[in-house]
């Protein structure tokens, strides 16, 4: 047990869609703090100010309440009714930018203390510095310059900031090799050489990531740090910078324990970045006259130029989407949201989530590994012990297999209730369009689909009008023609007992037609066959009840009309 209240955070930067990789740090932060009954902040780190938008943090707080991961001290967002976040603990605010006047007060004293000082050096200086360092064949570290002259840069700094002249306030790292004890990776140690005077504040006035996020876990009482191991070389100066820092009665800065994660790559080894949706995007563009054609007619001629010359920028998120629509690309999802667009269940992907980078160490009755759970076992669970150190690899076959069998143990009610919520944001248009029906569609849809947003394939042909029924030719020969009776004569005589049927429900409907096969010594598929050609052109489809169902009595009838005069030419 830790020897103080747990309290974990999850810090993203506002600048779009929480990345999965970041939803898997925020979901082993919030189990860790669930499992001790402690605290899990969510603090929003928009110091970058050219980068950062309200919108894209709103985004973020939605992607994580629709995961089920749900903060105790954050900024507030109602959620399906429910109120997340507050602040009652005291430590807020949550967004860094509103928190200047802290950071500064404690920039104030490393400068006081010789830890911290100004520096003056052009972007164009520096650049010159890194080209004479690569010159050389050497990395290109900032140090304080010999013969430097504290009193004396103080006050240059304090008659710059009178003049309104930018400037940064730099960290002066210690002489010596910093160790990082790390929960997964064990004890690391980072000499000197390795880093340089980090910049705190730039020249905008705004804090860096190290300096903000070093004083907000210590003043928030963060105990565990939990993040990826693309962090890990930020952790020597984090460390160092709690070694320095002192609060105002002069007490130290602790230390949090770290545990940086494997990190989580596509199924070919390459980095899972939201660059994927893009470069797909590209591709398809790229490849022949007629889809460049289509694309400059949704993104126009000066910005589709643009982005096809420079592969370092991306079209917005809107663009993409209409353009991957247009073009039929399939785009790879990389964002919270881009799951949720496609149809998975939250509790589906965080179990999957749970399996990249943690064991659960547990066994199924046959003496499997347990693979399968929810999130209340995974907070029960939950410790860095279990944690991996080796990077997982993202298995979308294997994710696609977890949300199909979440989906098959709905009840169908609750399909429904999900299909429905789905549908009010992705896909208004399908309830619209089903009306009463989309009680017998949900039931059609769900032992068929692996993801909500392959709703529309098996019920498609209930989505057309009556008059535009494609017959196929092959099963028109098949299963309406040839036999004893034929089809078209099964078909023609059901057509009335279909027409009388009181309940038009499909039980009372699968009812009608195995007494009908009965009476006449059929097989249930000499009658089932040529209903679905009459009903959706072929032979493929839900079951025969809620096929008729689906298309409805007036529909039904009009389509088995159809069929018998059109067919019977053939």
């Amino acid at each position: 047990m830790p020897d103080r209240p747990v309290v974990t955070r999850f810090a993203p930067s506002p600048t779009g869609h929480l990345h999965i990789g970041g939803a898997r740090t925020a979901l082993f932060c919030w189990a860790y703090a669930r499992h001790f009954g402690g605290h899990f902040v969510l603090r929003i780190e928009d110091t970058d100010q050219k980068r950062s938008s309200e919108e894209a943090a709103k985004g973020i707080l939605e992607d994580l309440a629709w995961l089920g991961i749900t903060w105790d001290d954050g900024p507030r967002l109602e959620h399906e009714g429910t109120l997340i976040g507050g602040d009652p603990r005291g430590v807020g605010p949550f967004y860094q930018a509103q928190r200047l006047e802290i950071y500064q007060a404690y920039l104030e004293r490393l400068l006081a203390a010789g830890r911290a000082y100004p520096a003056f050096e052009t972007g164009e200086e520096l650049e010159r510095l890194r080209a004479e360092a690569q010159a050389r064949k050497e990395t290109y570290r900032y140090r304080q310059a010999e013969g430097y002259d504290h009193a004396q840069s103080l006050a240059e700094m304090r008659r710059r900031e009178a003049a309104g002249e930018p400037y940064v306030v730099r960290f002066r790292m210690p002489d010596t090799a910093i160790h990082v004890i790390d929960s997964v990776l064990g004890d690391i140690r980072f000499d000197e050489e390795h880093t340089d005077d980090f910049v705190l504040r730039k020249a905008d006035g705004f804090p860096t990531y190290h300096f903000a996020v070093v004083i907000d876990d210590e003043l928030m009482g963060v105990t565990h740090v939990l993040r990826g191991q693309e962090h890990l070389n930020n952790t020597p100066r984090h460390v160092a910078l709690q070694q320095a820092l002192t609060h105002e009665d002069g007490s130290p800065f602790r230390t949090p324990v770290y545990a940086h994660l494997p990190l989580i790559f596509n199924a070919d080894g390459s980095k899972m970045s939201k660059r994927d949706k893009d470069k797909a995007v590209r591709k398809a563009v790229q490849a022949s006259p007629d889809a460049t054609a289509r694309a400059l007619a949704l993104a126009g001629k000066d910005a589709l130029d643009t982005w096809l010359a420079d592969k370092t920028r991306q079209l917005g998120t809107d663009s993409l989407l209409a353009l991957a629509g247009d073009l039929r690309v399939e785009l790879p999802e990389i964002d919270s949201e881009d799951f949720r667009r496609s149809g998975y269940l939250p509790g589906a992907l965080c179990n999957y989530l749970a399996l990249l980078g943690w064991n659960p160490g547990a066994k199924n009755d046959d003496g499997t590994d347990l693979e399968r759970f929810d999130t209340g076992f995974l907070c029960d669970h939950f410790s860095l012990e279990r944690i991996g150190k080796s990077n997982s690899r993202f298995d979308r076959d294997k994710l696609l297999a977890f949300n199909q069998a979440a989906l098959g143990a709905l009840t169908p009610d609750a399909f429904e209730r999900e299909l429905r919520t789905w549908c009010r944001r992705y896909d208004p248009g399908l309830p619209e369009t089903l009306g009463d029906r989309f009680k017998a569609a949900a039931r059609a849809i769900q032992p068929r689909v692996k993801v909500l947003s392959q709703c529309r394939e098996p019920i498609a042909f209930a989505l057309i009008a009556d008059d535009s029924v494609v017959f196929d030719e092959k099963s028109v020969a098949k299963v309406l023609h040839k036999g004893e009776p034929t089809g078209l004569a099964v078909l023609k005589e059901f057509r009335p007992i279909l027409g009388g049927l009181e309940s038009f429900e499909p039980e009372a409907i699968e009812l009608a037609v195995k007494a009908f096969c009965e009476a006449r010594s059929l097989g249930m598929g000499k009658l089932a066959q040529p209903v679905r050609v009459a009903l959706t052109g072929g032979t493929v489809s839900p079951g025969l009840g809620e096929t008729i169902a689906l298309v409805g009595r007036a529909g039904s009838l009009a389509r088995i009309d159809r069929c018998l005069l059109v067919c019977a030419a053939r």
